[in-house]
């Protein structure tokens, strides 16, 4: 008995020397699983359909977007499954991993009902400008209400793995990036061409970015922007020179070549950059230095960079989907992505790092192109819709008084005042649809009380359901017919709930990462939460997409 007592002091006396190893001696692990991706880099770019992957196909190299599809997984079937199909809302939605019903950017600007006054998504007037002297810093996320998978990636490493956001569009960067966010940086263009942030961030500019707004890398984009191809094999766009484009002041055709050193005093300085494929390529050239200069991707503890591409979108509202300017603006995007990828190989290492390329919304074919092939489509006349409404406002209410704004296809009651009239605000809704769903060219109409007790589950109701927030949405809500804008004749626009808006890429690759594709629909709130299996965290807080197990590896 005695020999068995002393077998189990000596185990405990062993168990306990154990339990009081000195931390150099136990094994070291990180806050991530090592076998997490060194760097994840969420790509958007913005105004992609769908179909640019395959229309333009025979025209990308293997190493950019033929190189994700190859290594990596492909989301044939990939749609928005909100309206409204905006650049705020579409960051946001891709990396909070829900719609703006939850994470509140319902526009790019909207009316704000309690201060009744337009708001814009990023604009925060109690932070500065860091890098310029105009009020174009003034921005943060304090306006979406949720957190991003990058802010739960800060969370769960204790705030050891960073976050980088950079993009032309302030909103571009901010969003996407989230709260905790290390930086973003955003392009001032004007007469200055420079990288800024704001105080939300920082106080000053890292040296890294003071050195590159110090290079001229934005003057040396300033050249004659041509096709990279030979113009006569564009044979994937319309021809260049057509009535359905845009184009710069000062240059009489919208037609190649653009020589932005002549044309830029004319279109806003530097910010004629933007609205050509260069825009991209000096976005790429920020973004290298962005992984450099923050030491990404350089231990085991996972960084994250989020990237948006924004001169696509710029291109786009200017010269339209089917013009040679935007074929030539993503065969150059491709190769700028080629080496992109080619320096993430050599920096953070091939197979140490995840991407995936999205975009924030697609765009619709300029509507005087689509009436010429006697496609129905065409213009809003809103003045018109405004003046009948109007009409009808003082001959069923004796005032027009019950309208505090009409914005983003919502409109917006004077509730005091209708409560003054004692009227239920229930019934003046319904009374306006009614009205409303009567218009030309007006296809749907629905109310806030319709928003708020009924359950869709399919068709563009569910999408304006998902896109509808209690608390900054409108009282009345319209759509119009497919392929009808509020726009100009010229160039392409976006923000409804069809497949030309919805339809846009989906591809991963890299570290963890399955090979193969799919039609089966998904949707854009799928990513953030797929980020997160793959990580290993928790998923963003409001998040309700689903991770496509399909996707990881």
């Amino acid at each position: 008995m005695k020999s068995i007592i002393n077998l189990l002091v000596v185990f405990l006396i062993i168990t306990s020397c154990n339990a009081q190893k000195p931390i150099s001696e136990v094994k070291k692990t990180d806050s991530n699983d090592q076998n997490n991706p060194k760097l994840v880099v969420g790509i958007v770019v913005d105004q992609m359909r769908y179909d640019y992957l395959t229309r333009f196909d025979s025209k990308y190299g293997d190493g950019g977007f033929k190189r994700m599809i190859n290594e990596g997984f492909n989301c044939k079937n990939n749609h928005f499954n909100y309206i409204p199909t905006y650049t705020g809302p579409g960051h946001t939605s891709v990396y909070t991993g829900t719609t703006p019903k939850y994470h509140g950017i319902i526009g790019n600007n909207w009316y704000d009902k309690e201060t009744k006054e337009m708001v814009y998504c990023a604009q925060d007037d109690n932070v500065q400008s860091v890098g310029t002297a105009h009020d174009a810093g003034k921005m943060s996320p304090n306006r979406m209400k949720t957190t991003t998978f990058g802010d739960e990636n800060r969370l769960f490493t204790q705030m050891r793995g960073k976050t980088i956001g950079v993009s032309l569009k302030d909103r571009g960067a901010i969003l996407p990036a989230g709260h905790t966010a290390n930086a973003a940086y955003w392009f001032h263009g004007r007469d200055e061409g420079v990288w800024i942030s704001s105080t939300f961030y920082q106080n000053e500019l890292p040296k890294w970015v003071s050195d590159f707004n110090a290079s001229e890398a934005a003057e040396s984009y300033l050249k004659v922007w041509d096709t990279y191809y030979d113009i006569s094999t564009y044979t994937e766009s319309g021809s260049d020179e057509n009535a359905f484009e845009g184009g710069f002041k000062g240059k009489e055709k919208a037609t190649f070549p653009y020589d932005l050193a002549k044309l830029k005093d004319d279109n806003r300085g530097f910010d004629i950059l933007k609205a050509t494929a260069y825009g991209n390529s000096l976005t790429t050239d920020f973004a290298i230095e962005a992984i450099k200069g923050e030491q990404l991707g350089q231990d085991n503890i996972t960084d994250v960079l989020t990237v948006s591409f924004s001169a696509t979108d710029y291109v786009g509202h200017n010269f339209g989907v089917s013009s040679k300017e935007i074929e030539d603006t993503y065969i150059r995007l491709d190769k700028d992505l080629e080496r992109f990828f080619k320096f993430l190989d050599q920096q953070v290492g091939e197979g140490n790092y995840t991407v995936f390329l999205t975009a924030d919304h697609g765009a619709v074919e300029v509507p005087s192109y689509l009436q010429s092939m006697k496609i129905p489509s065409g213009y809003l006349n809103n003045k018109e819709t405004r003046t009948r409404f109007t009409d009808y406002l003082n001959a069923k209410f004796k005032s027009s008084d019950l309208i505090e704004n009409i914005s983003n296809d919502q409109i917006f009651l004077n509730r005091k005042y209708i409560d003054s009239l004692g009227l239920n605000i229930n019934d003046v809704q319904e009374a306006m649809v009614n009205e409303l769903i009567g218009y030309k060219h007006v296809e749907k109409v629905f109310s806030a009380h319709t928003m708020t007790t009924s359950n869709f589950t399919n068709g563009i109701e569910s999408l304006l359901q998902n896109g509808y927030n209690q608390k900054r949405s409108g009282d009345i809500i319209l759509v119009a017919d497919p392929a009808y804008i509020s726009y100009g004749k010229t160039g392409s626009t976006h923000g409804s709930g069809l497949n030309y808006d919805t339809h846009v890429p989906l591809l991963f690759f890299g570290k963890g990462i399955n090979h193969g594709e799919t039609y089966d629909k998904t949707v854009i709130p799928d990513i953030a939460p797929t980020i997160s299996a793959l990580l290993g965290i928790s998923f963003p807080n409001a998040a309700t997409g689903k991770p496509l197990g399909f996707v990881i590896d």
